[in-house]
């Protein structure tokens, strides 16, 4: 452990900016510790890099990683926004969850977004796929990253005598404290890998697929499109025509005139379709026990009918003022 420290010590700035940036990329690797740790050494040791050098690694570090997420939400738009609550070990509501905050608060929310677990990680792609201007992204981009890094490192220096003490005793524990840490670090990721575990688990509920809902309007039925998503999400892509959007709405207020026996069919554009089958599952609670997420979500809709090869089925069987037109809008 000592060797750790000495580490630290000597190449400070260098571990400062991997973890940072790692972290910002969206991994969970926690790096509040280190930039405390960071900021205790630049108090107390004259080996260590100075307050400022740190500070201005980790903003470095917070500002890559932004930056990088920025272009590709610029680029992919909801497609990167997706693939990172599949990857996250967070619930697969995040992006839901954020896009109208972002949305509320415009780019001005990139100031406290690393304080916030899941945001931190969406804020940047959000930006580039709603349209921020580059100067406006990395003026507020800078600033969150100033108060984040500066917030952790002034942690450390206040405290820094008892974080020299914590540091004295894990020195002592040699490699015992090296496997304690990991040991903490497994068991913060396993936490979030069964928080998520969980969360699926309570969404569990019966799906319909593309290939059913088209069975359904080949035999007459009429069902209830219901948009499940965020008022963002529905900016970054059009809703089916005729559905009922819920947005951050009450469901049960959007639909209660409809009949509890009507078929309804509710999507959203979320990974594991968590937003749809959570608005399906309040559905069911109050009584419409033909209410069912969509399997695939918006993505399986858009495949489905709104190809040319498949306008003649949109013209029969879509919900009521739903033309082929409409599909190539």
């Amino acid at each position: 452990m000592a060797n750790l420290i000495t580490l630290l010590q000597q190449y400070g700035v260098l571990i400062v900016f991997a973890v940072v940036l790692v972290e910002q990329m969206g991994l969970p690797i926690p790096a509040y510790p280190v930039l405390i740790v960071a900021g205790a050494l630049a108090i107390d040791n004259s080996n260590s890099a100075p307050f400022p050098v740190v500070l201005g690694v980790a903003m470095l570090a917070c500002l890559l990683s932004d930056f990088f997420w920025f272009r590709a939400g610029r680029r992919f738009g909801k497609r990167i926004l997706k693939l990172l609550c599949k990857i996250s070990l967070s619930p697969d509501y995040c992006v839901s969850q954020t896009e109208d905050n972002f949305r509320k608060w415009g780019p001005k929310s990139m100031v406290v977004a690393k304080f916030i677990p899941g945001f931190n990680t969406i804020a940047p792609p959000m930006a580039g796929a709603l349209g921020t201007g580059v100067p406006t992204f990395l003026g507020f981009s800078l600033l969150g990253g100033l108060l984040w890094s500066a917030t952790g490192l002034l942690i450390g220096a206040y405290f820094h005598a008892d974080v020299d003490k914590v540091l004295d005793v894990l020195s002592t524990m040699g490699s015992t404290a090296l496997t304690v840490l990991a040991i903490l670090l497994g068991l913060f990721v396993l936490a979030k890998f069964i928080e998520r575990r969980r969360f699926q688990k309570a969404m569990q509920t019966e799906r319909i697929s593309i290939d059913e809902l088209k069975e359904l309007l080949d035999s007459g039925h009429d069902p209830v499109m219901v948009d499940a998503r965020s008022a963002t999400a529905q900016l970054l892509d059009p809703p089916v025509p005729g559905a009922l959007l819920v947005g951050a709405s009450d469901p049960l207020a959007v639909i209660k005139s409809l009949p509890k026996d009507r078929h309804i069919i509710v999507y959203c554009s979320c990974p594991n379709d968590v937003t749809a089958a959570k608005v399906a599952k309040q559905l069911h609670s109050h009584g419409y026990k033909r209410a069912k997420p969509l399997h695939g979500g918006l993505d399986a809709w858009n495949t489905a009918f709104r190809s040319e090869s498949e306008s003649a089925v949109i013209a029969e069987h879509a919900p009521d003022g739903f033309t082929p037109a409409d599909s190539r809008h």
